[in-house]
């Protein structure tokens, strides 16, 4: 049996197999940062991702037999630069510029040398370029989303309640924005970068955040976003260590820390006061909180250093109970004063209900509802739901969680709320 074993692991299809399995290993991984250096290297998005997608066609005929190369990301780079060529050669006749571009593509070197992690890095550069300000904020993020995180455009839409059409033609938009304004695929300069920052910051947040509570899906989280969304957070605070930028690593690092008791064993979702507090990530939770204080230390605190301020007392406090509810609610009522957006009064209403009782929150959640401002927020009703199976408001409970449960997207929160129902 065992020899058995070693022939058939030994034939060819099966390592052919295992080959492709560590291409799609690399593609999960690196297949952005490639598109990046691409980009950068041809200067056009959609040849770019034609010649990502010829270099890794390219590695699922070559590596079987040749072995996967030491410098696996290098070598797509490489390849996909020769394919670009090949393209651009073929187009010669017709455009006369491109001989030029032709010339000065072969002549560039490859990517392992630009693998820096300050000024030169490419994921940063694309961000900033998909973050330029003659782009339509709509479109920033479905560019961001589409091209430095590779979400599909299926992906982009559920995440933001509309239609894949319309986010494929936002990003078209976009595309075309970029080429004709011929807007330069480059890190700002250093005295632009203030005032660029908070577009970065929202999209790296929305991809932290899509990472973190997927939009939709089987899963709860997608650990490749949150972590690309965690790299970009970190280069960005070496850029710019302004107070905003290194409070969002801040909140990303405390949340982050959280992920191995979000859920159980077999997948289904557990609430912060059910959490096993000893599985967090003691790591991110002592890099988070030293984060926070410096970005707090500049009195200077915004909108992301405030929740990073909230996540730190949820990571201190040892246990559910333990939880410092009055300092969290007050921090809440300084930050709905600089964001006043119904997502942070929900949020305050929360902490409200945990300081002063369910009733207080619910009185507070019902003024929103009533507002229309979260009529289609599924944690806005789920929240509501809580608050009335706590006051005993069995009916008023049921029919909240009916309304969440219709809302929402993803299977581990739909199958929650389904046991929620059933236990009232």
């Amino acid at each position: 049996m065992g020899d058995e074993l070693i022939g058939r692991a030994a034939r060819p299809e099966d390592a052919g197999d295992r080959t492709r399995a560590e291409v799609e290993a690399i593609y999960r991984s690196d297949s952005r940062r490639v598109l990046a250096t691409l980009i950068r290297l041809v200067g056009d998005f959609d040849l770019a991702e034609e010649a990502l997608h010829d270099a890794f066609t390219a590695a699922l005929t070559q590596w079987p037999s040749q072995g996967v190369p030491a410098e696996p990301r290098a070598w797509l780079v490489s390849t996909g630069r020769f394919k670009a060529v090949d393209v651009l050669r073929r187009r010669a006749r017709a455009d006369a510029l491109t001989p030029e571009l032709v010339r000065r593509l072969a002549e560039a070197t490859g990517a392992a040398e630009d693998d820096d992690v300050g000024m030169e890095d490419d994921t940063l550069r694309l961000i900033f370029t998909c973050c330029h300000p003659a782009i339509a904020p709509d479109a920033q993020v479905a560019m961001t989303l589409r091209e430095v995180c590779g979400l599909t455009t299926e992906e982009i839409a559920a995440a933001f309640l509309t239609r894949p059409p319309t986010i494929a033609q936002r990003i078209v938009r976009a595309k075309a924005k970029i080429r004709d304004a011929d807007i330069p695929y480059q890190v700002p300069a250093r005295a632009e970068l203030p005032d660029r920052l908070d577009a970065v910051l929202h999209v790296i947040y929305l991809v932290f955040n899509e990472g973190y509570s997927a939009s939709s899906g089987a899963s709860l989280t997608r650990r490749d976003l949150s972590a690309e969304a965690i790299r970009v957070g970190r280069l960005l605070a070496d850029l710019l260590p302004e107070p905003e930028a290194v409070g969002l690593l801040a909140l990303m690092l405390l949340h982050e820390s959280r992920r191995p008791a979000r859920t159980s064993e077999d997948g289904e979702l557990v609430l912060l006061d059910d959490q096993d507090r000893s599985v967090w990530n003691a790591a991110l939770i002592a890099e988070g909180r030293s984060r926070v204080a410096t970005a707090l230390a500049s009195r200077r605190a915004g909108p992301y250093t405030l929740q990073a301020a909230i996540a730190a007392l949820h990571a201190e406090a040892p246990s559910a109970a333990a939880t410092d509810w009055g300092q969290i609610a007050g921090i809440y009522d300084v930050l709905l004063r600089i964001d006043p957006s119904p997502v942070v009064a929900l949020n305050r209403a929360a902490a409200i209900a945990m300081r002063d009782g369910p009733l207080a929150g619910l009185v507070l959640i019902d003024e929103i509802l009533a507002r229309g401002d979260l009529a289609d927020y599924q944690h806005a009703h789920s929240a509501r739901a809580d608050l009335c199976r706590r006051l005993g408001r069995t009916a008023e409970a049921r029919a909240a969680y009916t309304r969440a449960l219709a809302l929402a997207r993803q299977e581990p929160e739909r199958r929650f709320l389904a046991r929620r129902l059933k236990e009232l």
